[in-house]
């Protein structure tokens, strides 16, 4: 895919201090955070001569064998967070969880942080990041404040049934969503998300036909790498599998990746961002949700790709110039590997999963397993995505997590 240009926004997007300010003999990248994603991206950043430096306060966090170093502290810590910047040009961020205040004071302070304050402030409280797609005139479903239960209903009865109740920060997995059916069951969903100390809000239920996603790279000088459309498969909110590219029409795909990319640009993206989207029956594409960072719908570039989202994640942030998002393989497709119960994060199953020739195996290194916890995934390629999604379930259903029982 064509690389091309868009007018980034002073306003979000930081810019790397002179060379003059740190002398290092190789570019240096602090990650916040340890888990997978931050993993990925270190494996990406070493492999193009950069430290990495991970905070996490775990000494077993996935990332912490695939980094330079790691700073074993509280990655909400602002003293921690001002030590791991002092020690690398730009921070990057694992997950949107950190609050923007803190990284606004870490900008404060000279410090490189991307995605910057500014954008974060705009995704991280999904209210915000619905309000801010609004404003630039975007689909999505209807949504609304909610700070009684006797505004969800009001809600409910305005949307119609079902409705979505969702906390407004820090939700991931489907941890913090609830499906309401009806006004009875408004007090359950209220009181499991604990309506009293979290700030919630409430979409319509979106009658979607499939679950799409992009993901964009945006860099400094505004270069975009626009990576091909997937459909993702959901069960119990948690991403199974990934197919690309998606099987939809051409018009379809071209409105969906134009929607993503006005998406990113709405909230000054700085990095590899990933865009949820949902399609409609007719054909009508609406956002679903922006992750401001590297994502799970993305993992199959890794194999598949000339360039990975995270290779391409790590080229934006030090100012390199992006890589090619095109595929290698006509298709390519990817299921996560998830914990069944409580355990030993020690696999089994690997060398029947490695015999499938088409697959690639990719492990994340946690001790241990829990049920719905995402341990690795497997991405395989093909000549069709069914191709594909066959190669990487077979090679999936192979791997197991725990002790044999």
């Amino acid at each position: 895919m064509p690389h091309f240009k868009v007018q980034p926004d002073p306003a979000v997007l930081p810019r790397h201090k002179s060379s003059s300010t740190k002398r290092r003999k190789r570019p240096a990248l602090g990650i916040i955070g340890g888990g997978q994603l931050a993993r990925m991206m270190a494996q990406s950043g070493v492999s193009l001569g950069c430290d990495v430096i991970v905070l996490d306060p775990d000494p077993n966090a996935p990332a912490a064998a695939a980094a330079t170093r790691s700073i074993h502290k509280a990655i909400r810590d602002l003293d921690a967070l001002d030590e791991l910047a002092r020690s690398v040009d730009v921070v990057a961020l694992e997950n949107e969880f950190i609050d923007a205040t803190i990284l606004s004071e870490l900008e404060v302070r000279g410090h490189c942080v991307l995605p910057g304050s500014e954008t974060m402030r705009r995704v991280q409280d999904k209210l915000f990041q619905k309000n801010t797609i609004e404003r630039a005139g975007l689909p999505l479903p209807p949504f609304a404040s909610v700070s009684s239960r006797a505004d969800v209903i009001a809600a409910g009865w305005r949307f119609g049934w079902p409705i979505v109740l969702k906390q407004r920060r820090d939700g991931y997995d489907g941890r913090g969503n609830a499906t309401i059916r009806s006004a009875a069951e408004v007090d359950a969903a209220w009181a499991r998300l604990d309506g009293a100390r979290h700030p919630l809000y409430v979409e319509a239920f979106c009658p979607f036909v499939r679950e799409l996603a992009v993901a964009i790279t945006i860099a400094h000088d505004g270069s975009v790498a626009r990576y091909p459309l997937v459909e993702t498969v959901q069960q119990d909110h948690i991403c199974h599998s990934v197919v690309a590219p998606a099987e939809v029409p051409e018009d379809v795909a071209r409105r969906a990746g134009d929607v993503a990319l006005r998406a990113v640009q709405a909230v000054g993206a700085a990095g590899t961002f990933a865009v949820e989207l949902f399609l409609c029956e007719g054909g009508e594409v609406m956002v679903n949700e922006i992750a401001p960072r590297v994502h799970n719908s993305g993992h199959y570039t890794i194999d598949a790709c000339e360039c990975s989202q995270f290779e391409n994640h790590i080229r934006a942030l030090m100012g390199w110039p992006l890589g090619s998002t095109a595929m290698r393989a006509p298709a390519a497709a990817m299921v996560n590997l998830l914990g069944r119960g409580e355990g030993s994060g020690a696999p089994l199953g690997v060398a029947a999963c490695l015999a499938v020739p088409e697959a690639r195996l990719h492990l994340y290194g946690k001790s241990r397993t829990a049920r719905g916890r995402k341990m690795g995934h497997v991405t395989a390629t093909g000549a069709t995505p069914e191709e594909a999604l066959r190669a990487a379930s077979l090679a999936a259903s192979f791997i197991q997590f725990g002790d044999p029982s």
